[in-house]
């Protein structure tokens, strides 16, 4: 009698486990399900969405209010402790190797929503590609998806990353992936809730650089198709740890704007015979002008953020943000004028492909993301999606720049008096520790 009931607890055992496992399986068929494309039924992924998702909903409420992950096997390689990145910062990891955009939408709710996100990353689209899905498609889905995270959450902010490069022996030609890119962009172009990263430009190889495939290192090259390359992505897919470390810097100023990392202003002291002239609490001394005569339409004395939100000031940092038309060039001006001869310090950060420029008097120094932006010969010492100083010693008329000590202009003219600007154009830039020095 005992063994038959310790059969039949057994036995339900194992029936409300199947029940229970059911609930994360994938459906069988198409029938009713949101979007349009590939559902992949392969048995290795039905067994790894099955064990991802299940194990999953045992984190809900640990997992809540973090910023998540969402994706496929590249966000998956991220791990549960994302590689050493985003130290105390709340993550979850919700990619599944082999997933599409169709996959995701599935799973949407109970593997992200759930969770409640205060922020979410997303890289999705390539295995799309590999089971023949049309790029139209493709972002069709991912307009389904940005929509649901909005309806959930109308001010969280979203990181879109752009399809990583690939190769077409991958069933992943680059000229498809910068066609999804381009679409991707389309539907979420003039959304402030959504920041597109230019991970594309930052990964692949469209400049001959060593490794992948081009001529004349550094150099934009006719041959370079545009594929990942193989120092950052050992089979043309996936990256390696020198690409998730580079995924990593690019996403940090984002992040860091966002509020997830970098809260506190970094201690800094200017050099004797300086003054600063952002004050990396509010836009103090700052404003805008009139672009042709120079006059002052907006003054920004004690504010936080420009009237547009571009200009903000944000734990010690003055950025610059991305533009979510894609490009928008506006400058912001220093309220003072400088007519005598002076050094400028700063230091400036980019996102990839992010173009800028400090204004010196009127005159414009290029100030942007070197490697990948410019300018036409290659700047040894620029550091990418990192802090880099620029130095301008204006003198009789003249300034000389450098960046982290490296020729950035031998010398260019300027007018005899007039502000300092900032421009932004494309992609964020954040400035910080700027300060003048008057020589006599």
């Amino acid at each position: 009698m005992k063994t038959h009931r310790l059969f039949l607890l057994l036995s339900l055992v194992f029936a409300l486990d199947v029940v229970g496992a059911s609930k994360f399986a994938i459906p069988a068929t198409d029938k009713g399900l949101p979007g349009e494309g590939p559902i992949r039924r392969y048995e290795w992924f039905q067994k790894l969405w099955e064990r991802k998702r299940s194990g999953w909903a045992e984190r809900v409420k640990t997992d809540q209010g973090a910023l998540v992950f969402l994706g496929d096997s590249i966000t998956q390689g991220w791990g549960d402790q994302f590689r050493g990145h985003f130290k105390n910062v709340p993550v979850a990891n919700r990619g599944i190797s082999g997933d599409t955009t169709r996959g995701v939408l599935i799973r949407l709710k109970e593997d992200v929503l759930s969770l409640n996100p205060k922020g979410v990353v997303i890289l999705i689209g390539t295995n799309d590609l590999e089971e023949g899905a049309a790029p139209e498609v493709i972002a069709g889905n991912l307009k389904l998806i940005i929509a649901a995270l909005k309806k959930h959450n109308a001010t969280m902010p979203i990181i879109l990353c752009n399809t990583f490069p690939s190769s077409a022996s991958k069933k992943r030609p680059a000229d498809q992936i910068k066609k999804i890119n381009q679409l991707y962009f389309a539907a979420v172009k003039g959304d402030p809730q959504v920041t597109v990263l230019d991970t594309w430009t930052l990964f692949a190889d469209v400049r001959g650089e060593p490794g992948g495939g081009g001529r004349g290192a550094g150099l934009l090259c006719a041959d370079a198709k545009g594929d990942a390359k193989k120092a950052e992505f050992p089979d043309l897919l996936h990256p390696n740890q020198t690409g998730y470390d580079k995924w990593a810097s690019a996403l940090q100023p984002l992040l860091a704007t966002h509020g997830f990392v970098e809260t506190l202003s970094p201690a800094f002291e200017a050099e004797a015979g300086f003054v600063r002239i952002f004050n990396g609490k509010d836009l103090t001394g700052w404003g805008f002008r009139n672009q042709r005569t120079q006059e002052k339409t907006a003054i920004f004395d004690g504010k936080k953020a420009s009237s547009d939100g571009r200009y903000r000031a944000i734990n010690g940092r003055l950025v610059v943000t991305t533009p979510p038309e894609g490009r928008r060039i506006q400058q912001l001006w220093t309220t003072r004028e400088f007519p005598k001869n002076f050094i400028l310090k700063l230091q400036f950060r980019a996102t990839p492909n992010a173009d800028s420029g400090v204004f010196i008097r009127r005159p414009q120094l290029q100030c942007r993301d070197y490697i990948l932006a410019g300018p036409w010969k290659e700047l040894k010492k620029y550091k990418p999606q990192d802090w880099n100083e620029i130095v301008a010693v204006v003198k009789d008329g003249v300034a000389h720049c450098t960046c982290n000590g490296e020729v950035l202009n031998a010398e260019f003219k300027v007018p005899a008096t007039g502000p300092i600007g900032l421009e932004g154009d494309r992609g964020q830039m954040e400035y910080r520790n700027i300060r003048v020095k008057e020589l006599k």
